[in-house]
């Protein structure tokens, strides 16, 4: 079965808590930009270490997409494969 995404959106990604989520994500991605640390199609993920999307600065990192993903599996992204 094909993913339904107007669906997701209208039950999920249009929530506000869940947009103001992805503007804490995209404001620290910015941040990290203009400390030159990414650039835009660079393969990479600004991760949050604790997890808290809030929160910039010291909390921030650069990491491989894989890795970033793979880590975040059980922690609110990807189910852990079983």
């Amino acid at each position: 079965m094909p993913r339904d995404y107007k669906r997701e959106y209208e039950t999920y990604h249009k929530k506000p808590k869940q947009k103001k989520r992805r503007a804490e994500r995209n404001k620290s991605r910015k941040e990290m930009e203009k400390k030159g640390k990414v650039k835009k199609g660079d393969g990479k993920d600004v991760d949050h270490k604790n997890k808290n999307t809030s929160k910039g600065g010291k909390n921030l990192r650069v990491r491989s997409k894989s890795s970033n993903r793979a880590d975040n599996r059980g922690k609110g992204g990807r189910p852990k494969k079983k």
